[in-house]
This record gives C-alpha cells, sequence and structure tokens, in this order.
C-alpha cells in the first residue's frame, strides 16, 4: 500500500543539532452539523410519502435543539525529527509551508 500526501507543517523545533516537524494532513475540513447528519440520515430511510409527513415533525424537533459541530475528518499528525543538515537540504521550510511526504509499506 502507497499513499503520497501533502502535509502542513505545524510547529518546529530546533535544537541546533537535530530539527522536530509538527505536521498534520492538508486537507480541508467543514463541521458538519449534527442536526444536519441526523436529518439527512433519517430521510435516506424513508419513502417518499413517510418523508412529506415526518420531515417538518423531525425538523421541529431539531430546530430546538442545540447545534453541535463535529469534524467530518479525522486528520492525520506525524511528528518528525532530523539532523539539521538534513532540515537545511530541503530548503528550510516554515511554519504554514506544505511538504510531501511518501508513506508506503515496504
Amino acid at each position: 500500500m502507497s499513499a503520497t500526501n501533502e502535509f502542513k507543517i505545524t510547529q518546529i523545533v530546533d535544537n541546533g543539532q537535530v530539527v522536530q516537524l509538527t505536521l498534520i494532513e492538508n486537507v480541508s475540513t467543514e463541521p458538519i452539523s449534527q442536526k444536519q447528519m441526523i436529518i439527512e440520515n433519517v430521510s435516506k430511510k424513508l419513502d417518499q410519502e413517510t418523508k412529506e409527513q415526518v420531515m417538518p415533525l423531525l425538523e421541529a424537533i431539531m430546530s430546538a435543539q442545540p447545534t453541535v459541530n463535529i469534524k467530518s475528518y479525522q486528520q492525520t499528525q506525524i511528528t518528525i525529527a532530523m539532523p539539521k543538515a538534513r532540515y537545511d537540504g530541503m530548503g528550510r521550510p516554515q511554519v504554514g509551508n506544505t511538504i510531501e511526504v511518501n508513506l508506503k509499506k515496504i
């Protein structure tokens, strides 16, 4: 299995000899409301006639509930420690820069 992913640098720790980079997957996520997820899932399970009867009631119930936003994707985080010379050879990427990491089983 092989996957090449872009990671965004979120933290750099440089002790002079070793550089440690903390990376998080460079993907855009949108929070999704728990209410919306419930309404969509119930809607998928019902036929059209039942939807017309149930959905207004469900939407009224859900409007009285607090909105809870959840992340729709759990991002991967990686921490890499490397010699400073190797970090310098990469062009000294900074926090906020994106780098490519090739992950594969060998």
